[in-house]
């Protein structure tokens, strides 16, 4: 399950308020925005964990997904211009 990183009432961005440890039960209260990747659609944390396991390598990626090269990189071009704005 993703975290929601969107408020359902009014579509502005969330933070996280605490994290506490399970083992000790520390807590640190703060404002913390989230980590650029999980700010990603569940579909493009996958093409990113895809393009890693894949070492980089876009023809391979577009082998495995069955799309054309040109596919795959248009992609990642999409996901490149969409992390400059997060």
């Amino acid at each position: 399950m993703k975290f929601p990183i969107h408020c359902p009432a009014c579509d502005a961005e969330m933070s996280v308020v605490k994290l506490c440890c399970s083992s000790c039960e520390t807590e640190v209260s703060g404002h913390f925005k989230f980590p650029t990747l999980m700010r990603l659609e569940s579909e493009e944390q996958e093409f990113v964990i895809q393009f890693l396991m894949n070492s980089g390598s876009l023809k391979e990626m577009a082998n495995k997904m069955g799309k054309s090269y040109p596919t795959v990189r248009n992609k990642l071009d999409e996901l490149i211009a969409k992390m400059k704005t997060l």
